[in-house]
């Protein structure tokens, strides 16, 4: 059974989790050469208590040859930061022996979110849902999921807009874990996360890029949680 990334994300602190994350659509090339281990390692000795990789190749220059790396070097619980449309996925991030996974709300319509939701859990592999307003909010909601996840990045224009965390982070109910994702650059934003309420934070480009991606996790550690009502 891998390790649980929701029981790990309930401290005193702020939580990070660091992405493993080689390019990506709004960016390009972030760190092409990045070895998935090495820089898994770092991120552990920085202090993130959860590690994202993306196995998709394309657009962000993954694989699941990445994923293993990672989980046989480290062993915190690890994210499966993928679009996730379809069962089979599900089942080969079972295989992979992912702790979570990601499921979209804006690409699933909610009894099918409701249905892969269910399917994750009967594997044992917890669920982060992403959302971006509050109907999609109210569907991720529906699932079980213990994980909602907040992207103040609009997926069809890349565009960033940070009141997206403002106006929903706080609405996520206490019973689950809200987190901050996208835009996180320096400690600055792991505070204004922190005052929304939110549990962790989730960052890829800023750690990934760094030359020493030890310090760029241990420079966002250590900010006090505020919880939600």
């Amino acid at each position: 059974m891998a390790p649980s990334l929701a029981a790990v994300l309930r401290g005193k602190d702020v939580a990070i989790i660091a992405e493993v994350k080689r390019r990506s659509p709004s960016k390009g090339d972030i760190n092409p050469t990045l070895g998935a281990a090495e820089q898994a390692r770092a991120y552990k000795a920085g202090g993130a208590r959860g590690i994202s990789v993306l196995t998709e190749g394309a657009h962000f220059g993954g694989s699941p040859e990445d994923f293993e790396e990672v989980r046989d070097a480290v062993a915190v619980p690890l994210l499966k930061k993928d679009f996730h449309v379809d069962p089979l996925q599900l089942l080969e991030a079972r295989v992979l022996r992912a702790s979570a996974l990601l499921l979209i709300a804006r690409a699933l319509n909610p009894t099918v979110l409701v249905e892969l939701s269910s399917f994750a859990k009967d594997l044992g592999l917890e669920v982060l849902v992403e959302v971006r307003d509050e109907r999609e909010l109210e569907a991720a909601l529906l699932t079980s999921a213990p994980l909602i996840g907040v992207n103040s990045r609009n997926l069809e224009t890349l565009a960033m807009d940070p009141a997206v965390c403002e106006r929903l982070i706080p609405l996520v109910p206490a019973d689950r874990i809200a987190i901050y994702e996208s835009g996180v650059k320096d400690r600055r934003d792991v505070d204004a996360a922190a005052a929304l309420g939110a549990d962790a934070v989730l960052v890829g480009s800023v750690v990934s890029a760094a030359p020493s991606p030890s310090s760029a996790v241990r420079q966002l550690t250590g900010v006090a949680r505020t919880g939600r009502d």
